[in-house]
């Protein structure tokens, strides 16, 4: 199977490897690029607890003066993974969503006077902050990164996979799926997707595409993308 992975590489390099161990062909088309963004200096000793809805949140936050066994919540494994490898304790994850990580902290944070500190990126599909406070809950937002589409790409790599068009390709965010539609734009490719299955990390990611035929669209949470190639 030729699958086709679209985020940093930093970000997929495992899961290239593993799925070449499992035999299939694997293409990478980069769409975007994480950029960290300077923030105020935060005083962590007045937050109960601390809200990620992506790992690149964790990995642009300076960490040296937090409590590492502060609360930490986290949007899905790979973020949870991510917190922990920067020394966090006390960490709990949701299913990979927003809804389900907004659920999760509504039912178990009991500190509701102090107050929550939610770091994230500069564009966010879920006003996760927003709807806590008409919870109740006292929440501030943080924006460490940010995301920049990438414009170019090599014109080799396009012919190649013009010429071998993907089983599967995965999409992981709405800047992605913008940047992934200017791609196929500029290279003139919207029709060569139908035999192509779409992986999104949500139906606001895959809507941004629906003006492109492909063969299925199938959302998904991340970790299950293995998982993803024994349903088609």
């Amino acid at each position: 199977m030729h699958i086709l992975l679209t985020r940093p590489l930093e970000d997929c390099s495992e899961m290239i490897l593993k799925f070449q161990s499992l035999g299939h062909q694997v293409s990478h088309l980069p769409l975007i690029r994480i950029e960290k963004v300077n923030y105020e200096v935060i005083n962590f000793s007045e937050y109960g607890g601390i809200v990620f809805t992506s790992a690149n949140a964790v990995k642009f936050l300076s960490t040296e003066k937090i409590d590492k066994n502060i609360k930490c919540y986290c949007v899905g494994n790979t973020t949870e993974k991510k917190a922990r490898s920067f020394g966090f304790q006390n960490t709990i994850a949701a299913e990979g969503n927003v809804t389900n990580l907004k659920e999760l902290i509504i039912q178990s944070y009991e500190t509701k006077n102090k107050e929550l500190l939610y770091i994230s990126g500069e564009t966010i599909s879920v006003d996760l902050d927003q709807q806590l406070l008409s919870a109740g809950f006292k929440i501030k937002r943080i924006v460490n990164y940010k995301v920049n589409h990438n414009q170019k790409f090599d014109e080799k790599f396009v012919n190649e996979l013009k010429s071998n068009m993907p089983d599967m390709v995965y999409v992981y965010s709405q800047n992605s799926a913008l940047s992934f539609l200017n791609f196929i734009k500029i290279y003139q490719t919207q029709t060569l997707w139908m035999n192509t299955n779409l992986m999104c990390i949500s139906e606001k990611t895959s809507s941004i595409l629906n003006e492109i035929k492909w063969k299925k669209i199938f959302l998904f949470n991340p970790g299950e993308e293995e998982f993803l190639l024994y349903k088609i």
